[in-house]
């Protein structure tokens, strides 16, 4: 028989494992919502998922070093290399998210493909990589304030990824 200190800890801990599993749920939908976005040419909706400021590196793909910017900036740079033209697909998938209270890591493997069917710079480009994404809980909910991105294999026509 189970008494009411060890009924009230297991509704605590199963109260707790929920909210987990909704973090969870939650933080995997923003970080796959910003490829979806991305694809769609929904930049509105891409911003939404991130934090006002945004720590990147993609040094494995462009060089360069790891950079704070503005996401609004992010997503004016993105909405330029994503022209309308320019068709793209982003995936990711094995996604392992680790939450510390209001703070999350995901690691997930990633696919992106970029096709210019015609015209100046006409070809295609594609990677595969591991990402890891850092976010925020905040009033409005979780939001990216990171993003890493480490080329395992890339191939194509390198003037498709870097034509704008």
């Amino acid at each position: 028989m189970i008494g009411r200190t060890q009924l009230s800890k297991v509704e605590e801990e199963l109260e707790k494992h929920s909210e987990n599993l909704a973090d969870e749920r939650e933080i995997r939908r923003v970080v796959d919502e910003i490829d979806n976005r991305c694809d769609l040419k929904d930049w509105a909706g891409c911003r939404s998922c991130f934090a006002d400021e945004v720590e990147i590196d993609f040094t494995s793909l462009a060089g360069g070093e790891p950079s704070r910017v503005n996401a609004d900036d992010l997503i004016a740079g993105w909405r330029t290399n994503l022209f309308e033209a320019k068709k793209s697909f982003h995936t990711r998938t094995n996604h392992s998210i680790k939450i510390d209270d209001d703070r999350a890591e995901v690691f997930s493997k990633g696919y992106a493909f970029n096709l210019i069917k015609e015209g100046e710079g006409a070809g295609f480009w594609e990677v595969w990589g591991h990402y890891t994404h850092r976010l925020e809980k905040t009033p409005s909910g979780w939001k990216c304030t990171g993003m890493k991105l480490d080329v395992i294999h890339q191939r194509g026509d390198e003037w498709v990824r870097t034509y704008s």
